[in-house]
């Protein structure tokens, strides 16, 4: 029998939960290749100097970190997410950055090269009702929240809102694999990866969502669908991976 699919406060009382571990579980989990992707995704949203850009479900901070390189000391970036301890951890990571040095609490990618007066506004909110005004973000990042979101369709439109004429976004996330083979790999490593290294960490419940999450996680070809259902004239998902990540990146006109 299916599991049911968790609440929101189910989530936002998960990700509350795994925080003081979050950062050092993404580490190990993909190898570090994390910030791979990541880099990717801010490449592919479009943020440059001078930039308002905006990362939704920002977690422990590293997008929003990495957009805030990207716009400068010019620009401004928002960090939404709606766990308030994630946040916290953020906020942390964000404070001890000091010119010319490196914290060491971020990752070396991360904390290269960044101003600690660039602004970077870290807000509790929902993914869904974004507190930011129509057309107001130059570029937009999302890493590992849309498939977490209750409703994937509200989650797109709300993008579009913020979202500028001619502006991007990057949104990074699981991808269901075509193919037998692939598929295979994904689930071994969910089963014999993913969830033993969150067991030797006591948060065996709170990472056996992740499998039925990415079952059903729509797949490429239907968030594009998604995307130009709610309204964007571009939409494009790239497999990353070897198939196992995928990054959807959306445009407005």
């Amino acid at each position: 029998m299916a599991q049911p699919s968790p609440t929101a406060a189910d989530i936002q009382g998960l990700f509350d939960r795994i925080a003081p571990v979050y950062d050092s579980l993404n580490e190990r989990l993909s190898f570090g290749l994390h910030r791979v992707w990541k880099r990717m995704a801010v490449r592919w949203c479009g943020a440059a100097p001078g930039h308002t850009a905006l990362d939704v479900c920002c977690g422990s901070g590293d997008l929003a970190i990495m957009l805030a390189r990207q716009v400068g000391e010019s620009g401004t970036v928002y960090g939404v997410d709606f766990s308030a301890e994630l946040l916290g951890v953020a906020e942390g990571r964000w404070a001890k950055i000091s010119p010319g040095g490196r914290s060491p609490s971020l990752s070396s990618e991360a904390s290269r090269q960044i101003s600690p007066t660039a602004a970077i506004h870290w807000v509790q909110g929902d993914a869904l009702a974004l507190p930011m005004g129509d057309n107001s973000i130059d570029a937009a990042t999302m890493g590992y929240g849309l498939r977490n979101l209750t409703d994937i369709p509200q989650g797109l439109a709300e993008l579009r809102r913020v979202l500028k004429p001619g502006a991007s976004a990057a949104i990074l996330d699981f991808h269901r694999p075509q193919g037998a083979l692939a598929e295979q790999f994904q689930r071994w490593y969910l089963d014999a990866l993913v969830v033993p290294t969150a067991q030797g960490m006591g948060l065996t419940d709170e990472y056996a969502y992740i499998g039925p999450s990415v079952d059903r996680f729509p797949t490429g070809p239907e968030q594009v669908a998604l995307a130009h259902q709610v309204g964007f004239e571009r939409a494009v998902h790239y497999p990353i991976a070897a198939g196992l990540m995928g990054v959807l990146v959306v445009s407005r006109q």
